[in-house]
């Protein structure tokens, strides 16, 4: 069997960029854990998401009683079961057991341990004071978690399709100078990179984490032009990728010049520029509103609603963002089709000529 120290837990499953909650509050412990569990067990990825929403449930449980040491215990054991929602990824990468289902089950899981608990969290106290508005910030809960993880696969559906189509106009400058990779640079002249690389806010093409966790590794997001004399020459999709972390995001790097510093400090402590997502929600919700809630039932409310309101600023601002690439995309594509137009009309006199 197999012995992983914590070195080669940190290596190979932390992610290069993490939500700062799970940075600096999940996996120190989820890290010892998984050396545990991989060391000495045979617990696979599945039966842990199965024992993180098992957790959930209880402190679904402990929130419905409502009495403050029941939201103290709720809390703390939501905290548990997020850090067992981030163990299954650990342990599918660390031990190469995951699966697509595996994937599928954690999502719908956390799906359901946020429902549960909201109904959970908000009816007990509706039933404890009468108040209808917590019956009102339930659906809020409900329909800011719902917002999220339906406008997270749909934008990278978006930056997808505008890859694939970049990638395909490359193929098609490359097809017309005969395999010249400086000939897509020549051809297209605004496709310059700039020095820094790539790592945009909301623009993580190595993955879309989904509940706090993945199952199935994706490629790589970075990959920059080779030089000729290199073995592994980069292919149209690569190309298109960093036009599409760099060209693509002039547009916002013009309006918002700080953000760079920002993000290259947050690196460092391998953050993501993504501050409030739906990981912090839930912790905003399901952690820190019911410790607030111990000594004012209107602190846990303004609690929920600041943290839904932070929640919606970040998404904004991404969904800004990618707007912003769109019109860049929308330049790109044109200059693109311009070069293809002057090269196929320079191959045509060139004909002629011959």
């Amino acid at each position: 069997m197999s012995t992983f120290t914590l070195a080669d837990v940190r290596e190979r499953t932390y992610k290069p960029r993490d939500s700062w909650w799970t940075v600096w509050l999940v996996d120190p412990l989820a890290s010892r854990l998984v050396t545990f569990v991989a060391n000495r067990t045979s617990i696979t990825p599945n039966q842990i998401t199965l024992s993180a929403l098992f957790l959930g449930l209880i402190s679904a449980v402990c929130f419905f009683l409502g009495d403050w040491y029941w939201l103290i215990t709720g809390a703390a054991l939501f905290h548990l079961s997020f850090v067992l929602d981030c163990m299954d990824g650990k342990v599918a990468r660390l031990k190469g057991n995951g699966s697509v289902f595996g994937s599928w089950l954690d999502y719908v899981f956390d799906r359901i341990r946020v429902l549960i608990c909201a109904i959970a969290l908000m009816g007990g106290q509706f039933l404890q004071s009468g108040d209808p508005v917590f019956l009102w910030f339930l659906l809020g809960i409900v329909f800011t978690d719902m917002f999220r993880y339906l406008n997270s696969p749909q934008m990278a559906k978006v930056r997808s399709a505008m890859r694939r189509h970049i990638a395909q106009a490359i193929r098609e400058v490359e097809e017309n100078t005969e395999g010249d990779t400086s000939g897509v640079r020549r051809a297209a002249g605004s496709f310059s990179s700039d020095e820094n690389g790539a790592e945009h806010l909301g623009d993580d093409d190595a993955s879309v984490s989904i509940g706090g966790s993945e199952r199935v590794n994706a490629p790589s997001a970075a990959t920059h032009y080779a030089e000729p004399d290199q073995v592994a020459q980069p292919t149209a999709t690569s190309k298109a990728k960093e036009l599409q972390s760099t060209t693509l995001q002039k547009g916002f790097d013009r309006r918002f010049p700080w953000y760079r510093q920002l993000r290259d400090s947050l690196r460092a402590n391998r953050i993501r520029p993504h501050l409030f997502s739906g990981i912090e929600y839930q912790m905003g919700v399901f952690i820190v509103a019911p410790l607030v809630g111990v000594f004012s039932l209107t602190g846990m409310l303004v609690a929920i609603a600041a943290s839904a309101a932070l929640m919606f600023a970040f998404e904004v601002l991404i969904i800004y963002k990618l707007w912003l690439s769109v019109q860049e995309f929308t330049r790109v594509t044109r200059d693109i089709n311009a070069a293809l137009i002057s090269l196929e009309e320079r191959r045509r006199e060139n004909t002629e000529v011959s």
